[in-house]
């Protein structure tokens, strides 16, 4: 028997799970969550490699309206968010509208009842009024295509599907990239590795990280004082805010940071020709800014060798460098992080006129009215959805916003006795001209770099150039006349719209 619900939420992150308590809050209690996996957690479930931890102050790093006393460290780890998403979900006792091990993997607009059919990767069809995307842009590895690598007789994996059965003692190791993931993973490999070789296309910027215990005197203030840990949160929410400016403009506001950052390399790097192959020269926040205090230690140690060269070729058991430097290796682990402009492509969808969204986004670019909603495709919100990810301050802030607003969508179509609501084209397309036109003036496009952030035409899909507080107010209220409302049509007879 097939169900009909009032809404379906896809992911259970940070965005799904704070959705799908906005919906309980404001009594729409008829949805489901759909998770592929066997729990809850989104990236930080997925991401378990040694090392992993946020690089946004835990305070703030978290739902605005379950805040956490007893973060251990200022910046949490990976399996303490892991942990704070698992009792959310308890708390909330969400973990019984949400369906364990079923992905999404198309969905299909029927104009004439105004609904959503879903197919499942378990077979089974569902039909929702509301359909709410909270995947986000971190669940689709991007491998690289290495030459030979079918003849690798050795381990292969990427980050976000960590090998915890692997005994890197003794082995010979090569990590492919080094981003956010990258420098973190490094120091623990190379520790226990008997040779590491750590394959660079690019240097980040690489700030120190003042990561401290919090004392115990601080978690039993936010413990018992009312009041205490929302003035901690502001304060650091406002002090990132301030980044912004150096990101959205801005740019000589990045000659200190920057000064830092060589600091910081030539403090742990004595070999001048490595300190070269380490500093960037493009401008910092061009490409995502990292924080680490043992990756140049760890680069720095006799078993460890950068290489800036590209792999050439993969042999049965070693590696080639463009340079045709042959390097043995037993395993081979990806760094290079995820499909962003492109990570929705693999789902069916497809809306009126029965439009593809895939092919949509691929002719003319991710774009989204307030990264949320897309013309054609009705009764359809994306968390995280084209360009509301932020460089300088947490992503929560940007979740937060969208989950009320598809709340007040919701409210919206039920009080005006419609059954859907889609963005007009021009409403939508008026927002991305401003959001680009924007986009030109920031670090993204003008510090001298290539970041995935921009797609394949080279326009920006990620990025919300500007504050979060901006966000919040554009997104406070839905306003009536960008959207058409659309009722259900009598039998036999067309959609009606008005």
């Amino acid at each position: 028997m097939n169900q009909y619900l009032k809404a379906v939420i896809v992911g259970t992150g940070f965005g799904g799970l704070g959705q799908a308590i906005q919906l309980e809050k404001a009594g729409i209690r008829n949805y489901l969550v759909l998770e592929k996996a066997d729990d809850v957690g989104g990236t930080w479930r997925d991401n378990s490699y040694p090392g992993c931890e946020c690089d946004v102050e835990a305070h703030l790093y978290s739902l605005s309206y379950e805040q956490k006393a007893d973060w251990l460290r200022d910046f949490a780890t990976r399996s303490e968010i892991f942990t704070y998403l698992s009792n959310i979900a308890d708390k909330h006792r969400l973990r019984s509208k949400i369906r364990f091990g079923v992905g999404l993997t198309g969905a299909t607009w029927e104009p004439d009842q105004c609904r959503w059919r879903l197919s499942t990767t378990t077979g089974e069809e569902l039909f929702c009024q509301f359909l709410i995307s909270a995947v986000g842009g971190l669940h689709i590895p991007r491998l690289p295509e290495l030459p030979g690598l079918e003849t690798f007789k050795g381990q292969v994996w990427h980050s976000s599907q960590w090998n915890h059965d692997f005994d890197f003692a003794g082995k010979r190791v090569a990590v492919i990239g080094t981003g956010a993931s990258g420098i973190q993973l490094v120091p623990p490999i190379a520790a226990d590795a008997a040779k590491l070789y750590v394959f660079q296309r690019t240097p980040h910027w690489v700030l120190p990280k003042r990561n401290r215990d919090v004392p115990g005197w601080l978690r039993a203030l936010f413990k018992h004082i009312p009041g205490a840990q929302r003035i901690y949160r502001n304060t650091i929410y406002w002090r990132r805010e301030m980044r912004a400016l150096a990101f959205n403009g801005r740019l000589e506001l990045w000659e200190g940071p920057e000064s830092i950052a060589k600091q910081h390399i030539a403090r742990h790097i004595k070999d001048s020709a490595l300190r070269e192959k380490l500093t960037p020269k493009y401008t910092m926040g061009c490409k995502r800014v990292l924080f680490s205090n043992d990756y140049y230690p760890a680069l720095a140690r006799d078993n460890v060798e950068l290489v800036t060269d590209s792999v050439a070729d993969v042999r049965a058991d070693s590696v080639v460098d463009a340079s045709g430097v042959e390097r043995e290796i037993d395993a081979i682990i990806y760094a290079t992080g995820f499909r962003i402009t492109d990570a929705l492509d693999y789902l069916h969808i497809i809306g009126t006129d029965k439009r593809f969204l895939a092919e949509e986004w691929a002719t003319g670019g991710m774009r989204a009215h307030l990264g949320t909603t897309v013309a054609g495709f009705p009764n359809m919100f994306f968390l995280l959805g084209p360009n509301t990810a932020v460089t300088h301050t947490s992503v929560t802030v940007m979740l937060e916003a969208q989950a009320r607003y598809v709340v007040n969508a919701i409210k919206l179509v039920d009080n005006s006795g419609a059954a859907a609501l889609d963005v007009r084209r021009d409403v939508q397309e008026e927002f991305q001209t401003t959001i680009q036109q924007k986009l030109v003036k920031g670090v993204w496009t003008r510090g001298g770099c290539t970041n995935f952030y921009h797609d394949a035409a080279g326009v920006n899909r990620a990025i919300w150039p500007g504050f979060t507080w901006q966000f919040w107010l554009a997104t406070r209220r839905v306003r009536r006349k960008d959207y058409r409302l659309l009722h259900r049509a009598p039998q036999d007879r067309r959609l009606e719209t008005i």
